[in-house]
């Protein structure tokens, strides 16, 4: 419960049946000089809820075992709501949740279900400095292209070779998002048609660069789920890795 105190202004301007600074129970703000609230009396807010993204797997080993348990289930707008005995947990699958209905118990199978579906998923990654593209069936990687390209760090200091230094930066910055373009382009064209969603992960700027670059990857960009993966250095191994992150639900703890 939030506390609220109100507070009526004299005629002064100052704080009616406020402590006066010097009186039993007021303290003063060292910093500004001003009367502090009486000792005893504190500000309560409730704790922020956590938010964390649970794989797929250890999601439904954790609540496979509620299922019929005492509690509440609401199921809406693609979240699902479970009231459990000692916690309140809202899921949030990442490719959609179709159910909707409440249970005065815990039900957790329809969103179990949404959870074990495997989906087609295109992925775009794209740092200054590499690029990995790829498509999944469910969590297997079925087409990939990696690639490198050197971009240099940014200069500190200033003058005539700082401004040759940002023009070398640029231009590598180009050649990189024209190659990832040409590569996404190459990689992921043949999928247009197929793909149900994409996964757009690294720098924003610059995987906002590269579909801006091709018109062919314009289509894609309308699939992207909500989630932005913040992955490290594109490569193969992230790639490979990254059916884990595509899979994992949205967990909010305690609301």
């Amino acid at each position: 419960m939030l506390l609220v105190a109100g507070v009526r202004c004299s005629p002064r301007g100052k704080d009616a049946g406020s402590p006066r600074a010097g009186s039993p129970g007021a303290t003063e703000d060292a910093a500004s000089g001003r009367a502090a609230r009486p000792s005893g009396s504190a500000d309560i807010s409730p704790n922020p809820p956590s938010v964390r993204y649970i794989g797929r797997a250890n999601l439904a080993k954790r609540l496979a075992p509620f299922e019929g348990a005492a509690g509440r289930s609401v199921y809406r707008d693609g979240s699902a709501r479970l009231e459990l005995a000692e916690e309140t947990l809202t899921v949030t699958p990442p490719f959609g949740l179709e159910h909707e209905g409440e249970y005065e118990q815990v039900v957790v199978e329809p969103l179990l279900g949404a959870l074990r579906a495997d989906h087609r998923v295109a992925a775009l990654l794209v740092r200054l400095g590499g690029y990995a593209l790829g498509v999944f069936e469910g969590e297997e990687l079925v087409a990939s292209k990696v690639g490198t390209r050197f971009v240099k760090g940014r200069h500190k200091k200033g003058g005539s070779s700082a401004n040759r230094f940002r023009r070398r930066r640029e231009e590598q910055e180009r050649e990189l998002i024209d190659a990832a373009a040409a590569e996404a382009a190459r990689v992921l064209g043949p999928w247009r048609e197929k793909v149900e969603h994409v996964a757009l992960d690294g720098d924003r700027a610059a995987v906002g660069q590269t579909i801006a670059k091709h018109p062919n990857l314009k289509q894609p960009n309308t699939l992207a789920l909500e989630r932005f993966f913040d992955v490290p250095d594109p490569r193969l191994r992230v790639l490979e890795e990254l059916p884990y992150q595509l899979y994992a639900a949205k967990v909010v703890e305690g609301v």
